[in-house]
């Protein structure tokens, strides 16, 4: 999860393959009004992002009900983002919160070609954005170093369980 340019694509497609398992790319489930809104620079609302947000958490609860685990590249940028992830999802879920500098993330999307976000939007996802508190199951990682390290870090943070009133109360 993060803002857009942060890497979240990358690093789920390496930890899928590293996990042996599906990747959900997010951005794949926008609806076409939706990215059409976003290709004109205009903010998504959360009248758009709930189904979108529903979208992506049927495709994780299918994917882990038939194979145990999967990956998904998904904003998240709210907490009630996550909390709907969470709640559509039957198993334990994680989110791994992609962090960096606002200039940097800029000109990562100034760079990218043929995506429809335009770099101008980047502010409103960070005004957007609520980064994850203590009792979520997030891992917070910079991502100013190569992606095959953030990989190793999250593989290490997935071995050990995680204890959260929110997974707590999933397991009762």
């Amino acid at each position: 999860m993060g803002v857009s340019g942060s890497g979240k694509s990358t690093l789920g497609a390496l930890l899928a393959a590293r996990l042996g398992c599906a990747f959900i790319e997010g951005d794949s489930f926008h609806a076409p009004a939706s990215i059409a809104m976003m290709s004109a620079g205009q903010p998504l609302t959360d009248v758009e992002r709930w189904p979108w947000l529903d979208r992506i958490g049927a495709a994780l609860a299918a994917e882990v009900g038939a194979h145990g685990v999967a990956v998904a590249a998904c904003s998240a940028l709210k907490r009630s983002y996550r909390d709907r992830i969470v709640d559509s999802v039957p198993a334990e879920t994680r989110f791994v919160f992609l962090d960096d500098d606002p200039d940097e993330l800029r000109r990562r999307l100034a760079q990218r070609l043929g995506h429809y976000m335009p770099p101008s939007l980047l502010a409103s996802q960070f005004a957007t954005l609520e980064r994850p508190a203590p009792d979520e199951a997030a891992l917070t990682l910079r991502t100013q170093v190569p992606p095959e390290f953030l990989v190793r870090e999250v593989l290490g943070w997935l071995a050990h369980p995680i204890s959260t009133a929110r997974q707590q109360r999933r397991q009762s």
